[in-house]
């Protein structure tokens, strides 16, 4: 079966299709051009859902053998600055807002509250979309934001994200650590039980 990414985000891509290195895991736009899709949800779980059904209606007609499309939305909360980013996280520093534009934002909202370090979480939905229906699962990773960067592993906010049980950020620590611990890899770990009873 056909694993569809309903995503343009090519860290997420590269993370998605090492984790299913099994499977055929394509992006969406190997059967149709870019388009946009607005996620107006309240949550992470709506807008993985949203992302998902649009993607899933587009090509449906287009893929020739069984497939299901998988969308994730994910992002970072910061309990001491009032949840934010929160599911804002991909656009936290406007709607063209680059991975470092985010980042250096969140950094300059921990020093404007001379925040040096605080605890913080990652929330990664995952919505998977096919003939049999829909289906949603979740994945977190607990720990705490710092006032820098540091390390150039990894993607978005992982630089500045030191994991629980652990003195090192997300942008330094080995690939293979990240993988096992991230609240990405745990929302997979649900999403592959449901692709294979498909």
């Amino acid at each position: 079966m056909k694993i569809i990414l309903a995503s343009g985000n090519k860290g997420k891509i590269k993370e998605i299709q090492n984790f299913y290195k099994n499977s055929e895991v394509l992006p969406y736009t190997k059967f149709t051009k870019k388009f946009d899709i607005v996620e107006d949800g309240l949550s992470y779980k709506e807008n993985a859902i949203i992302k998902a059904k649009a993607v899933y209606e587009k090509i449906k007609d287009a893929v020739d053998e069984d497939f299901v499309v998988l969308s994730d939305d994910s992002g970072i909360t910061v309990c001491a600055l009032g949840n934010i980013p929160g599911i804002y996280s991909a656009r936290y520093a406007g709607e063209e807002a680059s991975d470092k534009d985010n980042l250096n934002k969140l950094i300059d909202e921990l020093k404007n509250k001379k925040l040096k370090k605080t605890a913080a979480f990652y929330t990664a939905a995952m919505a998977i979309i096919g003939k049999r229906g829909s289906f949603t699962v979740h994945g977190w990773m607990h720990g705490d934001v710092i006032d820098e960067a540091r390390g150039n592993k990894g993607f978005g906010y992982d630089p500045m994200f030191i994991p629980e049980g652990f003195d090192k950020t997300l942008g330094e620590l080995d690939e293979d650590v990240k993988k096992r611990i991230s609240h990405r890899t745990k929302a997979l770990s649900l999403a592959k039980n449901i692709i294979n009873l498909l």
